[in-house]
């Protein structure tokens, strides 16, 4: 068997120790799921509002994986639906680093402490479910959970999705995604 020379070595494991460097020992995906229902699946209706035949409780939330510096989370629902134009369902700051869940109609009653709900699109403050016209079709929820390199967002009680997404920018560290989908 031929022997390799030592240099021919040199630039695989110099790759491997940048690496090894560059990337942090627990770096894991930053995940978002639901435990009532799977990433593209249906939304149970009892999260949905009345008028869809629902009773409007926020569906429990869990994430981890969060980037390393996290000092809070934000929270935002969208149906991406052409039809709904981006209908903000529930629009949540300033959630603490600590926090990694919310539990199941947790809006309005049991957010984690310091946790800011804006109004929807609905004009409601905190969770509207879904309740999308009747014969477009199914609808995409998408939920997304942002990791904010700051330990709270200053936004006016009545602000919007357009004011959240300004005061949020360049704090980003990373976020998750997960998606539902609800028709009538």
């Amino acid at each position: 068997m031929p022997r390799l020379p030592i240099s021919s070595l040199l630039f695989p494991l110099t790759v491997i120790a940048c690496l090894a460097i560059l990337l942090p020992a627990s770096a894991g995906a930053f995940d978002l799921m639901s435990p009532a229902f799977k990433d593209g699946g249906k939304i149970p209706t009892e999260f949905a509002r009345p008028g869809a035949g629902g009773q409007n409780v926020s569906p429990p939330l869990k994430w981890s994986g969060a980037p390393e510096g996290t000092r809070s989370f934000a929270l935002t629902v969208v149906d991406i639906h052409p039809v709904a134009n981006n209908w903000t369902h529930w629009l949540v700051i300033n959630i603490p680093a600590k926090t990694a869940s919310i539990p199941e109609g947790a809006s309005g009653k049991n957010m984690p402490p310091g946790a800011v709900e804006f109004k929807n699109s609905f004009r409601t403050p905190g969770w509207g479910g879904p309740q999308p016209p009747r014969g477009t079709g199914p609808h995409t929820y998408v939920f997304t959970v942002y990791a904010l390199d700051t330990d709270k967002l200053d936004l006016r009680p009545d602000a919007k999705p357009a004011d959240f997404e300004k005061a949020r920018k360049g704090k980003v560290l990373g976020q998750a995604s997960t998606r539902g989908t609800y028709e009538q």
